[in-house]
Parts: C-alpha cells; structure tokens; sequence
C-alpha cells in the first residue's frame, strides 16, 4: 500500500517508565522455576496510565516535529484506563488540540502500527497536513502466568506530515496480514487477557509476520540486505531474532530495536518504541523494516527510509537507550501496589 503523496515522519517520542521488575522477582514469589529470557520489565507507577505516558510521548513527538496543529490523534492500546472514554481525547486537550479527528485504536499488539497506517492514507489523501499515532500500553498479566514475565509498560508517538526537508524520515509503503487466529484474547468483564501458548509462535506470530513482510518483498522489490535496520514485534527475547532469521535478516540488522530483555513487552508499544530506538543512532539514507503483530491476529510491515532531517533531531528529546539505563528496581509488592495486583 502506497499513499498518492508521500507521508513522512516529522517528529517521534517514546516513553519508558521508570521502574523495573526483575523477572527472577517474579520467580521467587511463584517459585515458577526459571524467570526465562527476559531479565526485567518495565512498570508504570502508581500514578501512571496509557493516557499520561501517550501525552508524554506525543509531547515529544509534536516538540521534534515543530507543528502547531494536528489534523487527527490516533492512541492504539489495549489497556484503555476507563472502558467508556476516549484516551486520544484526553491526549488532545493536553496537546492543546481540539480541531482534529481523535479515536482510539485496537488491534492487541499491533494497534500502534494501525495508527500509523491511518494517520500515513490520511495524510497521503490530502485530508490532512498532518496527524499524531501512538502505540501505548499498560500491559497486563495474570499473577503467575507466563505472560506475567514479559507484560510491561511504555511506548511511543509519531508526528506523521507531508514530506520535506525537515522530516526525520519517509513511509514508502506498507502492507498487512490477517486472520483469525484463536492465540491470545480476553472477553468483557475479564481482568487478564488468555492464551493458548502451542498458537502464539505457530501459527500466529511467525506466520502472519513472515506472511506482511514477504508481501511487501514481493510488492518492492527488496531483500532483507537492502535494510540497514530491522524492527520486530516483541513478544518475547527470542520470536524476534528467530522470525529474523526465518526472514533472512542477520543479528546486527536487528539488535538496535531489540529491546525486549531490558523493558518487556510493551504491546501497542512495542514496535513503536523498537523503531524508535533505532531512529535515535540511523542516519540519512539507512532503511528500516518495521514489523508488527497483534492477537487474533495480524501483521503490519513498512518500508521506511531516513532521511536528512534526522539530524536536527539528535538531544531534542531523550533517547529510548536513556530511559532504559534510567531505572531503579522494585520488589514484587511495590509491583502489586503501582497495578492494583490485589483486586478487592
């Protein structure tokens, strides 16, 4: 998928809370065995949710991109801290922006790349200059569940416009897969989402994500050599280097987005805020494959190439390595306070 006039990132903001679990913390308390490949993750404070961590990063995002108005604000999530209540609103009056489209997205995992895609076709039509898409999440876990180890918190903003001089990078194409595909969900009422572990690798995460970047392959033209970088959904440590691999992609190409052993799983957030830390050390004519997968199930691919603007970005926000080296850890009852673990 191409847009008619060609969209570009303008400006990008990322968020990671200040606070880390280790994994083998939560070994202890559920004497699990092993903690497994992640080695901590990172937790929104008690006073934190989806809404204030999108604001901080589409601050970010706006400040870089240097635009007074946004024509749409898209926040992708699947933690929405009221069920009932638009987050992207809450976002836009604190943004100062009140003339746009505003709406939340969902799609599990790959709900901040859909944001992406829209606000790209609405800027591509002409129907706006430009419009903010962020991938936040709070991600929940079940106490002692498997996904309880990789289930973090962060994300990240992007101010996408009309390509010139200034912007930071162009969105040549993109492509998506979906099915449905029964691995991971969670019904109305229920507090933590369900999986069923044997479909989350096969045949949902490989197949949908290897399926969007091999169309978009097909439809470009490229091989994995022609990209300097390489950003994958992060589910995990290893689905990331192994669909790598499957895809033809090397340990270098990818290492920069792979944040997942330091941070966790963000969601929404996590493609996002991989390609945000790859944009925080790219430089002018490097491209990145960005890939995403959600639940249920689904994959964005895009084709995206830096450009000379990149420059001016570097020190104007912090960088995604910062905020992870910025952390102090916390014990599993700190962790059950800051998310509510007990219920009442």
């Amino acid at each position: 998928m191409q847009s008619k006039e060609r969209a570009a990132i303008l400006g990008y903001g990322a968020y990671v809370p200040y606070y880390r679990l280790p994994t083998t913390e939560i070994a202890r308390v559920w004497k699990g065995g092993g903690s497994g490949p992640n080695v901590e993750k990172a937790v929104a404070s008690i006073d934190e949710d989806t809404v204030t961590m999108a604001i901080e990063a589409g601050r970010q995002a706006v400040r870089m991109a240097g635009v007074d108005s946004l024509g749409a604000i898209f926040v992708g999530t699947e933690s929405k801290p009221y069920a009932v209540k638009p987050t992207s609103t809450m976002v836009a009056q604190a943004l100062g922006q009140h003339h746009t489209l505003a709406a939340d997205l969902e799609f599990a995992c790959k709900a901040g790349t859909e944001a992406m895609q829209v606000i790209t076709g609405l800027v591509g039509s002409g129907m706006i200059n430009a419009g903010l898409a962020i991938g936040m999440d709070t991600a929940q876990g079940r106490p002692g569940d498997d996904l309880e180890y990789t289930a973090a918190s962060g994300g990240a903003a992007y101010v996408i416009g009309r390509g010139d001089k200034k912007a930071v990078a162009v969105i040549d194409c993109s492509t998506s897969f979906v099915s449905d595909t029964g691995d991971f969900w969670r019904r109305a009422h229920e507090r933590y989402p369900r999986h069923l572990s044997r479909f989350t690798g096969e045949p949902a995460y490989f197949y949908h994500i290897e399926s969007s970047v091999n169309t978009l392959f097909k439809e470009t033209g490229h091989k994995p050599k022609d990209f300097k970088y390489a950003v994958f959904h992060q589910p995990n440590p290893r689905f990331p280097v192994e669909v790598a691999t499957r895809l033809g992609f090397t340990m270098e190409q990818i290492k920069t987005g792979l944040l997942n052993p330091m941070i966790g799983n963000t969601y929404a957030g996590s493609s996002p805020i991989g390609l945000a830390a790859v944009l925080d050390e790219a430089n002018p004519g490097d491209k990145i494959l960005l890939a995403s997968f959600g639940s249920g199930a689904g994959s964005d691919a895009f084709c995206i190439e830096v450009l000379d603007g990149i420059t001016r970005t570097r020190g104007v926000n912090p960088t995604v390595k910062s905020m992870i080296e910025h952390r102090v850890k916390i014990d599993y009852s700190t962790y059950s306070k800051f998310r509510d673990k007990l219920s009442k």
